[in-house]
């Protein structure tokens, strides 16, 4: 359960609109409740009276009184019922986007080869299985279970008023060993298969893309009709250990239904002895088990969400560990390099895994407000060493000190989103006229000044709406609009033409007036203005 905490701690940060749809829960759970409760007393009243009037003997019935609680509680429930969903839901979305945001924020601080340690198709998981496994962790588990109890404990204390207190214990004991039932014993007969569960789901999830991906090696190999035959063999032994969890969540809801039914009939057989006394009357005789009839609703909703708590503690567990800051510290603010130095770099030695190093030795220095262009052919080691000097990649030795950074990557990123939520990226603070400036410097200002919907058009996936050209040159002034003193550019005119790249380049020196600025590209010509130039080989 430790492994829930940091989650916990998070969506506990909103604790006014938490309580908010807890009470929303609890409203519409007593209004269902007391509906069930107020009917059968009035039916039970009204069937004593007509039979009273059936045997000549006077009697009188308020109809009036009755009737409107019916109908009030029949209005609160509904109500109730749309505002909870309507309020949890957006509650949700909320949590979602906090936990996204923590999570995306662990990621961008740790260094690539931490990022590298698990695929695409893990990292898939990690944003969409295991945050969604989390989310409704409060308003499916932990929510229902109090207010279960809270109910449960109201309908105790109502017993012992309206019956006695032999009654109230014996109801008492059985709706708490309900609750066990439904919550804690669910857990523990399903938590360790349900945490299997989801490391073998998270691993077929990533075969399966795997698949996908390499259907060509695959079918080059002859092995395309074998690989497909083991993945559905894995799929049912998925679905056969569900079928597991689905069971034993299957009987445990059946047994707390069963103890609440039990409850009923015991209320109603003991409420019977009172009757007889003349203790109680007919109409409250029927108004205590038809309630406890009706807490089989908030009952039922438990067995589940505690069937996948193995898994939802699996899946923090993993979150846990994938953004847990790096323990040789890769993950700590860069120093700022001395004096005048936008950035320095001493004695770097950089290598991939299993291969020969790239750079042994390497130094630079680079003065505030210098430009400097590197060069050197495909392979040369250009995009590398713009990953080391960023602090994406760490060196395997030596160190670099520099000033806050901007980054073109070689690979063009764009988001599914609009043109200004692209822009954004680079610096949340920029103001409409800044994003338009920043797009009449790389020659972008008439197309999209031409849109409908202008800065807020629709960029399609991956920018899919764009030429490469284009794409690439959105993502250059994104990071253009970055307020960091020092700019890294690799690549930054790649499928941009000679023409258009000779009419950015002085606009381009205008805008970065006073920082520092790398370019990386294949020759001399594919460079911004510079005042040195590095030529890197191999």
């Amino acid at each position: 359960m430790r492994d829930l905490l940091p989650w916990l701690r998070l969506i506990f940060q909103r604790p006014g609109r938490l309580v908010m749809g807890a009470l929303l829960m609890l409203l519409t759970l007593a209004s269902g409740i007391a509906l069930l409760a107020t009917s059968g007393w009035f039916i039970t009243e009204t069937a004593m009276v007509g039979l009273a009037l059936a045997a000549g003997l006077a009697a009188t019935i308020d109809l009036y009184t009755p009737g409107g609680a019916i109908r009030f509680f029949a209005l609160s429930r509904t109500v109730g019922r749309y505002l909870e969903r309507l309020y949890n839901h957006d509650t949700v979305l909320r949590l979602l986007t906090s936990i996204r945001v923590t999570l995306f924020r662990h990621l961008a601080g740790a260094s690539r080869p931490r990022r590298a340690e698990r695929t695409g198709a893990h990292w898939l998981t990690r944003l969409i299985s295991d945050v969604d496994a989390l989310d409704t962790l409060f308003l499916r588990l932990i929510a229902p279970t109090v207010l279960a109890g809270l109910v449960a404990l109201a309908l105790a204390i109502l017993t012992a008023t309206l019956f006695d207190t032999t009654t109230a214990l014996t109801v008492a004991l059985l709706l708490a060993l309900a609750l066990l039932i439904a919550t804690l014993a669910t857990w523990v007969r399903t938590g360790a298969i349900s945490e299997r569960q989801s490391d073998r789901e998270e691993q077929l999830r990533a075969a399966v893309i795997e698949h996908l991906e390499g259907q060509a090696e695959l079918n080059a190999a002859g092995r395309e009709g074998k690989h497909g035959a083991w993945l559905m063999r894995q799929a049912h032994a998925l679905a056969r250990q569900q079928a597991r969890v689905d069971r034993r969540t299957g009987w445990n809801q059946a047994l707390s239904h069963l103890l609440i039914n039990l409850a009923a009939v015991v209320a109603l057989w003991l409420g019977f002895q009172l009757y007889a006394q003349g203790l109680v009357s007919g109409p409250v005789l029927v108004l205590l088990p038809i309630a406890l009839l009706g807490l089989a609703e908030s009952f039922a909703a438990l067995p589940d969400p505690f069937g996948r708590l193995g898994a939802t503690i699996a899946s923090a567990r993993r979150l846990n560990r994938d953004t847990a800051p790096a323990p040789d510290g890769t993950q700590a603010t860069p120093e700022a390099p001395p004096g005048a130095q936008a950035l320095v770099a001493t004695g770097l030695a950089v290598r991939h895994p299993g291969c020969a190093p790239l750079f042994t030795h390497f130094k630079l220095q680079l003065a505030r407000g210098e430009r400097l262009g590197i060069i050197g052919h495909s392979g040369s080691g250009k995009s590398t060493l713009a990953d080391v000097l960023v602090g994406l990649l760490e060196p395997c030795k030596g160190r670099v000190k520099r000033l806050p950074v901007g980054y073109l990557t070689q690979r063009t990123v764009l988001f599914e989103d609009t043109l200004r939520a692209n822009l954004l990226l680079g610096n949340p603070a920029a103001s409409e006229s800044d994003c338009w400036r920043v797009l009449e410097l790389v020659e972008l200002g008439e197309r999209f000044a031409t849109e409908p919907d202008r800065l807020d058009c629709w960029l399609g996936s991956a920018g899919s709406t764009l030429s490469g050209g284009e794409a690439r040159r959105v993502a250059l002034a994104r990071v253009l609009l970055s307020p960091a003193p020092l700019i890294v550019l690799d690549e930054p005119f790649t499928g941009v033409d000679a023409a258009t790249r000779a009419r950015i380049r002085p606009r381009l020196a205008d805008w970065l007036a006073g920082r520092s600025l790398i370019a990386l590209a294949h020759g001399p010509d594919a460079l911004p203005d510079t005042d040195r130039v590095l030529h890197l080989t191999s």
